[in-house]
């Protein structure tokens, strides 16, 4: 009977978990394509209401490693409503706003939420049966790929016929959805991580992590040169420097060092830096080049819905594929998934290099990032679940999810860069985008090379090594 009731709250489970990064990834993705609507709304410039995304991306890197560790040691189902409850508060906030203070300070809220990865891969660890744990893990990675391509996808609809705040009121109903059912079948943790909250590993942490995100997110802006731009990326580096040495000397340290050199682990975040480059790189170039008027000799003038729909084989071939990289995980190692993720998406990469003016090229182009997404990112969350220990499955997936967003933070970055470098009287040229193609399938090659040098968890046992007996 225990074991019958068991099984039930997993069940119900997994659609609460899988709901609630859904939410956190349209959350992320939803307002890029809106910003422009979103400037005339709120009455700013265009600098200004690029925050409204920069701001999210800076708290969500604060809060996902630091909320994680939290959730190991506090409680992961706490922890986790919390995490939900910030986004619900965030939502109400920017659903209501009609100024450029307010969407800030709610998007600011809601980028908390993004402690809800990791939260979900430690609950699922802790809560569901072993041979099950591979694939849920799959699907909560999966959904979240799907989540930022649907957000791409749905923005321009929503704006058509809506209004902006919808870009927050249907968020806020998920979230809602997920919080309740979280709150009444997710039991607590048993799993606890020792020792005292370590706040100087914790300030120094956020203090790279902004610094380096904010010179990455505003240097086109500043000029990459600018003494602003090159201050803050000397603060990050300092204070990285800063951070891992306070991290070594600490009893309990936020991040243990230990475990950030396992093989595993750093080979696994080496490809998800890369990846997250790609993937972002996708979100960002794809809308753009199909909107590109005909008259500019080529693109294929799309409005924003309709480009959104050259990106609709993205979501459905992540949750495809996502749920068959779970399958292939439990039975031949997560590596597998993952190499043939990074292969496919690198390969993605090469089509749209060298074949771009039909609108087929973009679909298969997009289709086939999307299996490499669904494959490597369910194999990715479950090499770090597996490499760890219990107790720092929160921190360890977090700084995973991080390491992600940073490479995407830098990969779109780049990629206006370069596109914006090659633009002719304000009209951006077909060149800037193939080089632009051509940079992320080499990241993406090299991400391929990071996926062969992962371990095989299935030959090694890693457990050991970090100092905690076998699970």
């Amino acid at each position: 009977m225990h074991a019958e009731g068991a099984r039930t709250r997993s069940t119900w489970a997994l659609p609460a978990l899988a709901l609630g990064g859904v939410t956190y990834a349209l959350l992320q993705s939803l307002v890029v394509p809106a910003l422009p609507a979103l400037e005339r709304a709120l009455h700013t410039s265009t600098t200004g209401v690029t925050w409204i995304f920069t701001v999210f991306l800076l708290a969500t890197s604060v809060a996902t490693p630091i909320a994680g560790r939290f959730g190991d040691m506090f409680g992961k189902k706490r922890m986790l409503l919390v995490a939900l409850g910030a986004v619900l508060v965030g939502s109400l906030l920017a659903a209501v706003a009609r100024s450029l203070p307010l969407m800030l300070f709610a998007r600011a809220v809601q980028g908390l939420g993004g402690a809800v990865v990791p939260l979900s891969f430690g609950i699922v660890r802790d809560q569901f049966p072993r041979e099950r744990i591979a694939g849920a893990i799959a699907v909560v990675s999966g959904l979240l790929g799907v989540g930022g391509g649907l957000g791409i996808v749905l923005a321009g609809p929503i704006l058509d016929h809506l209004s902006f705040h919808w870009l927050f009121w249907i968020p806020l109903a998920s979230a809602a959805a997920s919080f309740a059912v979280s709150a009444a079948i997710i039991p607590e943790s048993p799993q606890r991580a020792p020792g005292d909250v370590h706040w100087l590993g914790a300030a120094l942490l956020s203090g790279w992590l902004i610094s380096f995100l904010l010179a990455v997110s505003e240097g086109p802006s500043w000029g990459w040169t600018a003494a602003r731009t090159v201050g803050l990326v000397a603060a990050a580096l300092a204070l990285a420097a800063a951070w891992v040495v306070a991290e070594v000397r600490a009893a309990h340290p936020l991040v243990d060092m230990r475990m950030m050199r396992l093989r595993v682990v750093w080979t696994t975040n080496t490809a998800a830096f890369l990846l997250g480059f790609g993937m972002y790189g996708a979100f960002l170039l794809i809308p753009q080049f199909v909107q590109t008027p005909v008259s500019a000799g080529f693109g294929f003038g799309a409005s924003v819905t309709e480009a959104g729909l050259f990106l609709i084989p993205m979501p459905v071939a992540v949750l495809a594929f996502s749920l068959l990289g779970g399958r292939l995980s439990g039975r031949v190692g997560s590596k597998v998934p993952l190499v043939l993720g990074s292969a496919i998406a690198a390969f993605a990469f090469v089509l749209l290099t060298l074949a771009h003016t039909r609108h087929w090229h973009v679909y298969v182009g997009s289709a086939l990032m999307g299996v490499g997404i669904g494959f490597a990112f369910a194999a990715m969350a479950h090499l770090i679940v597996d490499a760890v220990r219990r107790d720092q499955t929160g921190v360890a997936t977090g700084m995973n999810t991080i390491v992600r967003t940073i490479g995407g933070a830098i990969g779109a970055q780049i990629a206006a860069s370069v596109i914006a470098s090659h633009a002719a009287h304000g009209q951006p040229q077909e060149v800037g985008y193939t080089i632009t193609f051509a940079i992320c399938a080499a990241v993406l090659v090299v991400g391929l090379a990071a996926a062969l040098a992962v371990p095989n968890l299935q030959r090694r046992p890693v457990l050991v090594l970090v100092g905690s007996e076998a699970d």
